[in-house]
């Protein structure tokens, strides 16, 4: 599972498919509709939150929107919640971080995308978070 801090703008197609369907799943793991999954460290963000389900249902609006933006059609009902309306702090080292896991992404799945996003240092984050200085996140499980 990856919830991805970085902007969906920047995932490939198989990406935001993907990132639709994992975080459909944090969704059903944060209602506790699923028993699996309940300790992944990628949901601890949301978890910390007063209001879990807001805000997975604002990160998969996210989602959708990209999706929207590229012609898809992904199925917004599934969203269970209302959107949560503020932001999540996420620090700089995490986005760099996941930043440099996708682009090892990209490079191999989809050259082309790479080629288009191999210059930029510092991507734009999921419109859920605002950045702040600071490191990789102590849940993030680095390779």
């Amino acid at each position: 599972m990856r919830l991805w801090t970085v902007h969906p703008q920047y995932l490939d197609a198989k990406g935001l498919v993907a990132a639709w369907r994992e975080a459909l799943l944090a969704q059903k793991v944060l209602a506790g509709a699923t028993r699996g999954y309940r300790h992944h460290p990628q949901l601890a963000r949301f978890q910390s939150h007063r209001s879990p389900d807001e805000v997975i249902a604002a990160f998969l609006g996210g989602l959708a929107d990209e999706a929207a933006r590229r012609g898809y059609s992904f199925d917004v009902s599934k969203i269970t919640a209302r959107k949560f309306k503020g932001r999540l702090t996420e620090t700089s080292g995490q986005l760099l971080y996941e930043w440099e896991h996708l682009r090892g992404k990209l490079r191999t799945r989809d050259p082309r995308l790479f080629r288009k996003f191999r210059e930029i240092a510092t991507p734009d984050a999921h419109p859920l978070f605002r950045i702040v200085p600071g490191d990789v996140r102590e849940w993030e499980i680095r390779r």
